[in-house]
């Protein structure tokens, strides 16, 4: 019953947080709101996004569970240090898509209207075309403890980058059109060296 809570509570974060970062959403609230508001809406989905992510983190300690292993030493080191090169990865990954800019927060260095995302073909982007979600998936995977409710979450925002990579991909192609498809054939997806689609 606790696996449950914990799962229907991610599934409700992911459809939510889905549900704002689609185009119809976003197209609904610069109508509604305006230009000069929506400019603020990447910032908003960021925080509440993260904000949102903290009750199923206190679920998480709060349910029951139990540890399913610990890695020993000296493994243990190696496991950290994959973390660490996933986490330098990842602040690589957002220096390279424009870090204010992903985050929101270039609505306060300048005053003018943000560009829509480019998306980078360099760096990282060589190698595969979703690197902040790679740098996430071998983070979580690289965890030197594992627990029953940890797994659980593992599993599930594994599933949701994977899906969310899908979802993304369709809208970077209604935006970059032909561009974009060549793109994805050239680089793979998420792992580099393995190209799930042609």
């Amino acid at each position: 019953m606790e696996s449950l809570i914990l799962m229907a509570s991610l599934l409700l974060w992911g459809i939510i947080h889905s549900v704002m970062a689609s185009l119809w959403i976003k197209d609904f609230i610069r109508r509604r709101l305006g230009e000069h508001v929506f400019r603020y809406y990447r910032l908003f989905y960021n925080i509440f996004a993260g904000v949102s992510l903290l009750p199923i983190l206190g679920l998480m300690v709060m349910l029951g569970d139990h540890q399913l292993y610990s890695i020993p030493k000296p493994w243990v080191v190696f496991f950290l240090f994959v973390q660490f090169l996933s986490l330098l990865a990842l602040m690589i990954g957002l220096k390279q898509t424009g870090a204010l800019e992903f985050l929101g927060l270039n609505v306060f260095i300048r005053e003018d209207e943000p560009s829509s995302q480019n998306f980078s073909t360099r760096g990282l982007y060589k190698f595969v075309r979703h690197p902040l979600y790679s740098a996430g998936l071998v983070f979580l995977w690289f965890s030197p403890v594992m627990t029953r409710n940890s797994l659980l979450v593992s599993i599930c925002l594994s599933i949701y980058l994977f899906v969310g990579a899908l979802f993304e991909e369709r809208k970077l192609i209604i935006e970059y059109g032909d561009i974009y498809r060549e793109y994805r054939k050239m680089v793979p997806m998420m792992i580099p060296g393995i190209k799930w689609n042609k």
